[in-house]
């Protein structure tokens, strides 16, 4: 793993986690996929997971500052996840998956949800606990 594209990765994270932090509309924050299972390569996509109000935050973006010099490459729907998909300079794709609170719903676990969880999840910012109560329950 280049030292270039970690050190890329974990600042956008942290600047994600930021502006998770400072948005009440953000109600929980996770890397998925291969970074948070500890098996990314330099072609690996950043998988970020984002709760909370779905259609008010894909208007507002309030990612949009960390995007602005990025090609949006794609937009699309799993469900009730709304994907943007970003490639950015340096060639690292940015994929943040949008979606309300209920997608973190243990009454049962959505199987599409079981599958994201089960390949990896490190909650970054979760106040209200759903991300932890889901994690539980796919475990279970």
């Amino acid at each position: 793993m280049d030292a270039e594209r970690r050190r890329e990765v974990n600042r956008l994270l942290a600047e994600l986690t930021r502006c998770a932090q400072a948005d009440a509309s953000i109600a929980a924050l996770a890397l998925v996929g291969s970074w948070a299972r500890g098996a990314a390569t330099d072609e690996s996509d950043l998988d970020v997971l984002i709760l909370g109000d779905r259609d008010e935050l894909l208007a507002r973006q309030p990612w949009a500052e960390l995007t602005a010099t990025a090609e949006l490459v794609q937009r699309r729907r799993f469900g009730s996840v709304a994907e943007r998909r970003y490639r950015l300079p340096s060639g690292l794709v940015l994929e943040l998956g949008v979606a309300s609170r209920r997608w973190a719903s243990v009454d049962p676990v959505d199987a599409g949800t079981r599958l994201v969880i089960s390949d990896g999840m490190r909650v970054v910012v979760d106040p209200e606990g759903l991300l932890e109560r889901l994690r539980r329950a796919v475990a279970a």
